[in-house]
């Protein structure tokens, strides 16, 4: 009986990348797609691509989408500052509505290769806050997705999987080590260099040491400069 397939949101960040791990020991067949949406941390994509191929994806696809001529966001919009210290409310790295984007692109290509489940790697714990990381935004997309497309009127059964939106980043760390993963090729920094260096002081850094330092698992990233891992 051949494996179930099913399309993997991957970034090439340290989510996304347990995710897969996920998928595959899951037994599914895993079609990677990654956005380049005009992202100011590009090196995602690339690692992306290699972690796709390591992970054994049967297929990785990028698309290309500029979220940059909508703005609105300190990940693509090189006028607003990627801010350093952690304020209240949404940040200006939300981008908006991207997982609305991202999980509608995703359906597509599940349409096409008859896969009736979608992977993505959003996180309601340990998180920025953004609304279209939280499980009532998931529940109404797969409502969305039933309703919307062809196989969902005849089928009925498109899944949006979320394996990861009620685990802490260090249950998330312990389970990608578990599974094998070399987190050292993962890319998470909002604003990474183009050999893939983190910054060490955005949000995404700070959560990714603290999981790393609260795991008790030495932080494999490669920062710009000098940045002690804490």
């Amino acid at each position: 009986m051949s494996a179930a397939r099913a399309v993997v949101l991957l970034s090439g960040g340290l989510d996304s990348t347990t995710l897969l791990a996920i998928a595959r020991a899951e037994h599914r067949e895993c079609f990677s797609l990654s956005l380049d949406y005009g992202q100011r941390h590009r090196a995602e994509l690339e690692a992306a691509r290699m972690i796709s191929t390591r992970l054994g994806a049967a297929e990785h696809k990028e698309l290309k989408l500029d979220f940059g001529q909508i703005g609105g966001s300190a990940l693509t919009d090189p006028a607003l500052e990627i801010p350093l210290e952690r304020t209240p409310g949404i940040p200006v790295t939300y981008v908006p509505a991207r997982n609305t984007v991202l999980l509608g692109l995703a359906l597509a290509w599940a349409e096409v290769l008859q896969a009736n489940e979608i992977y993505i790697g959003v996180n309601a714990i340990d998180y920025s806050g953004y609304p279209d990381c939280r499980p009532e935004f998931v529940a109404a997309f797969e409502t969305v997705a039933r309703l919307g497309t062809k196989a969902g009127v005849s089928k009925g059964s498109f899944q949006i999987r979320t394996p990861l939106i009620a685990w802490s980043k260090v249950e998330i760390i312990l389970r990608g080590v578990a599974l094998g993963i070399d987190y050292g090729m993962t890319v998470s920094c909002y604003q990474a260099d183009a050999d893939g260096r983190a910054c060490g002081l955005c949000d995404a850094c700070f959560f990714r040491r603290e999981g790393f330092a609260a795991a008790g698992i030495v932080d494999p990233t490669r920062y710009q400069g000098v940045v002690a891992n804490k």
